[in-house]
């Protein structure tokens, strides 16, 4: 009898943060969940984003980035709950299959709220308690500033304009 093959586990990477909106938390969840083909060019990225709705609350979304070593898509399952204001995002394809990312959008007042977001990230390979520590820091920092390009993008649309100063 051979040696039984040991099977490699993946790493769970777990993260989270918050991002605050100048915005009610209705119209920050309805901007967040209306997904366009040019949401990767929001978040500073170049890729292509296709729709492919599957129910009124539940989408297919498939991401496919422009990196300087080729291309990667991603296929995301999206689950809306617009009663909570909060959607789920889990990853059917691409290095991270299986991932889940968590978002619910609170609100903070009339005109003001914040996204909590929680990231599991399935790491496919073995790492060890630093390596994860460390990976865990690098990809809330790299989501928090999509998030923070993403706030930036929405107030831009949903805010009106600031006005000119009069001179007295």
């Amino acid at each position: 009898m051979g040696n039984p093959k040991r099977k490699i586990m993946p790493t769970s990477i777990n993260y989270s943060f918050v991002q605050r909106f100048r915005v009610s938390a209705g119209r920050a969840y309805k901007w967040c969940t209306d997904y366009d083909p040019d949401d990767l060019a929001l978040m500073h990225e170049s890729g292509i984003r296709l729709i492919e709705p599957l129910s009124d609350d539940t989408l297919i979304l498939t991401d496919t980035y422009q990196k300087d070593d080729g291309e990667t898509a991603k296929t995301k399952l999206v689950k809306l709950r617009p009663r909570e204001l909060s959607w789920t995002n889990t990853h059917l394809s691409g290095a991270v299959k299986y991932s889940q990312f968590l978002y619910k959008i609170t609100s903070e007042g009339k005109d003001r709220s914040h996204l909590e977001f929680v990231g599991l990230q399935l790491e496919p390979r073995e790492m060890s308690k630093k390596e994860a520590a460390e990976l865990a820091r690098k990809i809330r920092k790299e989501d928090s500033l999509s998030w923070k390009y993403l706030a930036q993008a929405m107030e831009k649309e949903l805010l009106p304009p600031p006005r000119a100063k009069s001179k007295k």
